[in-house]
């Protein structure tokens, strides 16, 4: 079999992605007074925090250089991936425990960047210019993350490596909530991507529209592999919605020039731990999964919450049957 053959990537002569960048310098209001002290991406989804799931989807599709874009008061999320020598002493008759703590000083390499103000996500994404240069590279947000048996990034870097520009994911939303989410209008896209996943074009983006004005029900998932390239459009990019400098605008001004954008409409597990809600859904999710703590659990939630009400407990243990089945949260 030829090299090309092999990894169709190679065939455009363009490099694949081997950064990733998380801007993570956020208040995270909707947690207060919780996040006053901790930072959102430190809260535990079971024994984990959320950031730690979001490396270990960057790590699982190849790449082990992680910058962590970072604000003030948020300095434990590098020391979560830092080593504990007392600590790794006092477990030394621990092994599981000593092995899960050794994992995260050997996720990947670490790197930090201090975003001084929150001015918008291309705000934060234009710091990571020095340390990533001019190669491509994805930007993964910090509060969401796809399970590890459906995964979403080996694709996106892939087509990405294929067509040289901004590669996005989407995933499907009820029409009428497409007033909460970033909406892309799409075309089919060229068949030669057809192989990579289920693939379409972009030919633009709405912010928030109403049911009736959406020009579909595919709204932007927190995953973007973007070209060097782009750092210049964010430099380019005036101030938008909120005063804030969008990620959004200087994409769409990247494609009114030429550069393709496409995206991979994502039908897997999605977790958003974004808002309250989304964060204990996750929680719960997850630990119905558990090897170790699902049966036990799931009878215990089931207790919980019937009350004698059996209406009440089938839904909500078909609830987490739906989300292991691959049902968005």
């Amino acid at each position: 079999m030829s090299e090309h053959s092999a990894n169709p990537s190679a065939a455009s002569g363009r490099s694949r992605a081997v950064k990733a960048v998380i801007p993570a310098a956020g208040l995270a209001t909707r947690f207060l007074p919780a996040t006053k002290a901790v930072p959102k991406e430190l809260l535990p989804v079971v024994d984990r925090p959320v950031l730690q799931y979001i490396v270990e989807e960057a790590t699982q599709a190849g790449i082990t250089d992680v910058l962590l874009i970072t604000g003030r008061g948020k300095t434990s999320m590098v020391d979560h991936f830092d080593r504990r020598p007392d600590l790794e002493e006092r477990l030394a008759k621990k092994p599981e425990l000593l092995a899960a703590v050794k994992r995260t000083e050997e996720l990947a390499a670490i790197y930090t960047c201090r975003q001084p103000e929150q001015l918008g996500l291309g705000h934060a994404v234009g710091y990571a210019e020095s340390h990533v240069g001019d190669a491509p590279f994805a930007v993964l947000l910090g509060d969401e993350f796809v399970k590890p048996s459906e995964p979403l990034l080996p694709a996106m870097l892939e087509l990405q490596a294929r067509t040289g520009g901004v590669v996005l994911a989407f995933f499907e939303v009820d029409p009428a909530e497409t007033s909460r989410y970033g909406i892309a209008s799409v075309e089919p896209a060229e068949s030669e991507y057809s192989d990579i996943a289920e693939v379409v074009k972009v030919t633009g983006m709405v912010e928030k529209p109403s049911p009736d004005e959406a020009p579909s029900n595919l709204a932007v998932l927190g995953r973007y592999v973007l070209p060097g390239r782009i750092f210049d459009a964010i430099r380019r990019t005036e101030p938008g919605s909120g005063g804030e400098i969008q990620l959004t605008d200087a994409m769409e001004l990247l494609r009114t020039e030429g550069v393709p954008v496409h995206a991979i409409v994502y039908r897997g597990t999605r977790y958003d731990t974004g808002m309250p809600l989304g964060y204990l859904q996750t929680v719960v999710q997850i630990a119905a999964e558990r090897e170790d703590l699902g049966a036990e659990f799931r009878k215990w939630l089931a207790e919980f919450v019937n009350n004698g009400d059996e209406t009440v407990t089938a839904a909500v243990l078909n609830g987490i049957r739906d989300a292991s089945g691959g049902a968005n949260t």
